[in-house]
């Protein structure tokens, strides 16, 4: 195994850590200063690198520079007993694997030393995989790369429905790009963002003076995407007047710009989509029949991510990759526990959402592997609810015993993790002050700080057994 370096010109500091370190089976090598480490560097090779920011001579942020140019996968942690914002983002920004503000709990950055140095070993070079555009192997999402298949020639006029952010607009482009007009333009319009007095004007452009402030032609969507592809997103979203002069226009294939008195040929492919019920709103009165089956002649669904799990670790490897590729830093991994999570979760935002979480994480997460902790506290929050025994909380003190509960429970790959250790702390602070106040939840209620409505509603909700 290579060493750990440690570079600061506290002698104190140095001697802990070296101390700690080995006791952990970490070997290790001390440095006062930046410039002996940066001329060992140049014959061998550590693990991990943790460094001081303030020393004589180059600093620790000089330093790291250096060796993150000549040296981009190798893990820097610094450390500094002036933690400022300033030091925190200049570390990241050049590179380091973690910040650690001193005082330190030593236990912690033994173990923060050995998570980079165990990801520093394992690092390999992930094969490059072609991506599509469309990324599944769910038999759900299959169905749609054969129709889509099936559609590569056709001319019809296709309707997308599924949930928001099921991926609408990336099936509508696959449609375009596969198809006879795939060099042509392809314009997007989505209904529900336009105001309902510039929608006509928008879809279908209009005449100098046609109304105030309309100084010059303006060409609409019809016009631009002219011989390609028009994707109408949020169709459902579109007002009863637009909807007849939309059904005139695949009616008949022609149409007038506002004020305009010349009619205009559409050569142009209807794609529309919608995340709503067509069907009822039709029998509601507030959609056209006719317009409905004008647009339904083929019918695709995108299938909600929750009904493709399998999935979910294929997109995260997509969207990581591509997040990480953007932002021009190392990409991230997911690890076993954090992706078992994600995979049960259900994705109330579809395939957009967890498109935005990656892009988080690659920005948030502290390191190259993504744990479980890691993920925001809204997404572990919101997992569903599941029946979870409670895990024991012992050890020196309450914190301990809650530390050892947690990683006890993560190696265990406990689902709902955070909604039983917190539903295990509620229940013992309100059994133990029930009990010291003999039942009267009033008292235990003033005691704990708490609403007597709040003590009743927590009782109920957790379940617990009590005489008053």
């Amino acid at each position: 195994m290579k060493d750990i370096w440690i570079a600061d010109d506290d002698r104190s500091i140095r001697w802990v850590l070296e101390k700690a370190l080995k006791k952990a089976g970490l070997p290790c090598r001390t440095f006062s200063e930046a410039d002996s480490l940066l001329l060992a560097l140049k014959t061998e090779q550590p693990s991990v690198i943790l460094s001081d920011i303030r020393m004589p001579g180059k600093s620790g942020l000089e330093m790291l520079t250096e060796i993150k140019r000549d040296y981009p996968k190798l893990p820097v942690i610094i450390m500094t007993a002036f933690s400022d914002l300033d030091s925190a983002v200049s570390s990241f920004q050049s590179g380091a694997f973690e910040y650690l503000p001193k005082p330190f709990d030593i236990d912690k950055a033994v173990e923060l030393v050995r998570r980079a140095s165990e990801e520093n070993a394992s690092e390999e070079a992930a094969p490059e995989q072609q991506v599509s555009e469309i990324i599944g192997k769910a038999s759900a999402i299959q169905d749609v790369f054969r129709a889509i298949g099936r559609l590569s020639h056709s001319k019809a006029t296709v309707l997308l429905t599924g949930e928001s952010g099921a991926g609408k607009e990336v099936v509508a482009r696959a449609l375009h790009k596969h198809s006879p007009r795939a060099k042509e333009a392809f314009i997007a319009l989505n209904m529900a963002a336009i105001p309902r007095d510039l929608m006509e004007s928008e879809l279908f452009g209009h005449e100098k003076g046609a109304f105030t402030g309309a100084n010059s032609v303006r060409h609409g969507r019809f016009e631009q995407a002219e011989g390609g592809t028009l994707f109408l997103d949020e169709i459902g979203d579109m007002p009863a007047e637009l909807q007849t002069r939309l059904l005139r226009v695949l009616s008949d294939g022609y149409y007038y710009r506002v004020g305009g008195h010349q009619a205009l040929k559409a050569n142009v492919r209807i794609i529309a989509a919608t995340h709503q019920n067509l069907e009822n709103m039709v029998h509601e009165g507030r959609f056209r029949e006719d317009l409905y089956h004008r647009l339904n002649v083929i019918r695709i669904r995108l299938p909600p991510l929750r009904e493709r799990k399998e999935d979910i670790p294929l997109l995260i490897a997509h969207f990581l990759k591509k997040s990480s590729e953007s932002l021009d830093v190392e990409q991230k991994i997911m690890t076993t526990e954090a992706m078992d999570f994600l995979k049960e979760f259900p994705f109330p935002g579809n395939v957009r959402q967890l498109e935005n979480l990656c892009n988080w994480l690659v920005v948030m997460a502290p390191s190259q592997h993504i744990q479980l902790s890691d993920l925001p506290a809204e997404i572990l929050q919101s997992a569903p609810a599941k029946a979870v025994s409670a895990a024991p909380l012992v050890g020196g003190t309450w914190q301990d015993g809650l530390r050892a509960a947690v990683e006890a429970k993560l190696k265990e790959e406990t689902p709902d993790l955070m909604k039983e250790l917190t539903d295990a702390f509620e229940t013992a602070v309100i059994e133990t002050a029930l009990e010291f106040t003999h039942g009267r939840r009033v008292e235990a209620a003033s005691r704990l700080g708490i609403g007597r409505n709040t003590i009743t509603r927590k009782i109920a909700e957790l379940n617990l057994k009590t005489e008053d």
